[in-house]
């Protein structure tokens, strides 16, 4: 069979242009930018992975100049790497490592580094540091020499940047472990007088290694005082990153010794501690002295408390201890506000003995201990001084503020009953207030603001002291005062003020008043006639073993002007139900001398009236009275020649007291007002109290008896 070719098929003219051609494929722009970002990404994460595993496999050793130079124009130090250099990530991390790393020193620092390690290595925490924290999981550092310094300009040698910038506290970085073998550091800050070399590592004990520790000793100067220290930092089991790390330190300078242990929040983290100190020694005015912070001599003493630092505080809290015979308990914190010491406490005790209590007014508490009140007694130019010549550590409370808050609740006190001590205690800039400071006294409570003001050259002080009204049967409980018929009460006030750096010379130039003032009472003692010197009453109850009756007071005042440390009667007036009490004269803070002279007019007739002055001479620590007086030997010469030529009777003439004493205008008197202002109850001015000029010049008399009658 024979097939035919089949004609060829003409496609008609136009024919193509109708056709249906098949549908293209259209690119999506969301999809394109998708995978322009997966490429760069990819080429990013290539090139960081390359970079990554060039650096790990060169463990970047040929980045030590680009070190060198970004290290040195960052820090404007000159940073050279003398060995081997090596910086890499582990994973994430970075790995570090030097040999011979050397960082310069500023020009103006007494050494030409500032560090110089002959190894240095690290593991540092990449993500904690893109925040700004320094955190290492380990270091290692053998043979480091650091130079750390202040100046007098605030400047020190680990701020880096502009040589002159003020310099900034050291941030230590935290590192969870460390191994530091044959290092130094050497600090030195002269606002503080410190001076310390610290060893750290490869310290023995006996011949053996301390296992698991970073042991470090040193030694320094601390304001002139040299001392000693030693301790050990334990560090934590390497599976718990950045744990608690044990720490301990024992420091002696001289006899004081102080042992602090606890727990750090990480091997070089002082902040949010839990720390435990003790310190002891024979005198607490050393411990302070470390910090140049004034306080009184003490007898031996011990504390403990709980220790940690907070932000820029260093808090001591449960203080618990004694000094002398005395416990201490409270809270102190320190802090440097403005760059200046500041002391915040709260203090109590429980019990005080009041020989601990001497030092605070310029006592030595250990003679007083000894020697009981006849230590505080001082010869000068042969005569006894008791006012304590101690004088303010002017330059010591030039370098600190204080706020102290101090509680009492019972003195140990033989002769007077105090309780409830409440003081105040601030210091600012040299300005020294005790206000208010207050305390129980038998029964009555006496309150007073004291200003030390050392701002000034001449140290100013002033005196507030007043008493509320205070039963004398308490008060004088142990002077032989009958608590039974003792109605009596005193009060006081005490306003002066005077120049100088203790407080004898503080009273020897002030100026001011003194007021005692006794309102109606009774008063009964054996020894009263000390207080009526009407010789007829005290012939007759000398013989007795005590008095029958109280005597009566009606009012009295013991009023001196204080000018130039001479204190003048003005007045001293005391109203009883026979006699009137007057006296002249006065006393001087200038050599403590006393020379005052006291009479009695009776206000009944008194077969043997003494009439004649009664004598206080001597001195502060020497008091002396003469009650037989030139006055009192010639009336009583004159007894004896009447008797000679007359009877016996007329031996006795001349003690007769007529009993013409005037009463006491009571008003004055309890107010306390001056001798200008004394009246007798008809209203006359009073010629008996004198006046303060003529008792200033007697008070002022330096001239004392040879012998003094008791």
């Amino acid at each position: 069979m024979v097939v035919e070719p089949h004609p060829p098929i003409e496609v008609p003219e136009g024919a193509s242009d109708n056709a249906p051609q098949p549908a293209r494929r259209r690119r999506d722009p969301a999809n394109w930018t998708l995978a322009a970002g997966f490429a760069v990404v990819a080429t990013v994460i290539g090139l960081v992975v390359l970079a990554w595993f060039v650096l790990y496999v060169t463990k970047g050793r040929f980045l030590k100049p680009t070190f060198e130079s970004v290290a040195s124009r960052m820090t404007e130090r000159q940073v050279k790497v003398a060995g081997d250099f090596q910086f890499y990530f582990d994973i994430i991390d970075a790995r570090f490592l030097a040999d011979g790393l050397t960082i310069s020193n500023p020009k103006w620092t007494t050494r030409p580094h500032f560090l110089e390690a002959r190894h240095v290595a690290a593991r540092i925490k990449t993500i904690p540091l893109i925040f700004g924290e320094r955190k290492a999981d380990w270091l290692v550092l053998d043979g480091a020499r650091v130079d750390a310094e202040w100046d007098a300009r605030k400047r020190n040698s680990w701020t880096f940047g502009d040589p002159n910038r003020k310099g900034e506290p050291f941030r230590w970085p935290t590192i969870a472990r460390a191994r530091v073998t044959d290092s130094q550091v050497r600090y030195i800050d002269p606002a503080l007088q410190l001076r310390t070399d610290v060893k750290v590592g490869d310290i023995a004990a006996g011949d053996a290694r301390i296992a698991g520790k970073v042991p470090f000793t040193g030694t320094g100067t601390l304001r002139g005082k040299p001392f000693t220290m030693n301790g050990a930092l334990l560090s934590p089991n390497s599976t718990v990153a950045f744990g608690r790390t044990r720490f301990a330190m024992h420091a002696r300078s001289g006899p004081t010794r102080l042992d602090l242990d606890g727990v750090l929040p990480a091997a070089t983290q002082i902040e949010g501690s839990d720390l435990n100190l003790k310190v002891r020694g024979p005198n607490i005015r050393l411990l302070f002295d470390f910090l140049g912070v004034a306080a009184p001599d003490t007898r031996a003493y011990w504390f403990t408390s709980k220790l940690t630092k907070a932000g820029g505080e260093w808090r001591f809290t449960r203080i618990n201890g004694r000094y002398g015979a005395s416990d201490l308990h409270g809270r102190m914190t320190i802090s440097l506000p403005g760059d200046r010491l500041f002391l915040d406490a709260v203090l109590d005790s429980n019990r005080v003995d009041i020989i601990d209590v001497g030092p605070f007014i310029g006592y030595e508490p250990e003679a007083l201990a000894a020697k009981g009140a006849q230590a505080a007694v001082a010869q000068t130019g042969g005569t006894p001084r008791i006012l304590p010549d101690a004088p303010l550590r002017i330059d010591a409370i030039r370098n600190f503020d204080a706020h102290i808050l101090y509680t009492v609740k019972d003195f140990r006190n033989p002769k007077f009953p105090i309780s409830n001590v409440d003081l105040t205690f601030d210091l600012n800039k040299s300005l020294m207030t005790l206000s208010p400071f207050s305390f129980e006294i038998a029964g009555g409570h006496l309150a007073s603001d004291i200003v030390i003001d050392a701002r000034v050259p001449a140290v100013v002080t002033d005196y507030d002291i007043r008493l509320s009204p205070t039963p004398m049967a308490k008060l004088f409980a142990g002077f032989g005062v009958h608590q039974a018929g003792t109605t009596g009460a005193i009060k006081a006030r005490v306003r002066m003020k005077g120049t100088g750096d203790t407080l004898r010379d503080s009273l020897a130039t002030s100026n001011g008043r003194i007021a005692i003032i006794l309102p109606r009472g009774t008063f009964w003692t054996q020894y009263i006639q000390l207080s009526e010197f009407d010789v007829g009453v005290f012939v007759q109850k000398l013989l007795q073993d005590k008095l029958k009756k109280p005597v009566q007071i009606n009012c009295g005042l013991l009023g001196f002007t204080v000018r130039d440390g001479v204190a003048a009667a003005d007045p001293i007036l005391i109203d009883t139900d026979k006699n009137v009490m007057t006296a002249k004269g006065g006393f001087s803070f200038k050599d403590e001398s006393l020379d005052m002279r006291f009479r009695a007019d009776s206000k009944k007739f008194s077969l043997f009236s003494g009439q004649s002055p009664v004598g206080i001479k001597g001195y502060f620590a020497q008091p002396g009275i003469n009650i037989i007086s030139p006055q009192l030997l010639a009336r009583g010469g004159a007894g004896l020649a009447l008797g000679a030529v007359a009877s016996p009777l007329a031996a006795v003439l001349a003690f007769v007291d007529v009993g013409d004493a005037k009463a006491a205008a009571c008003g004055p008197v309890l107010a306390g007002a001056q001798a200008s202002a004394m009246r007798t109850t008809k209203g006359k001015p009073r010629k008996d109290v004198g006046s303060a000029r003529e008792n200033r010049r007697q008070a002022g008399d330096r001239k004392q008896p040879d012998k003094l009658g008791m």
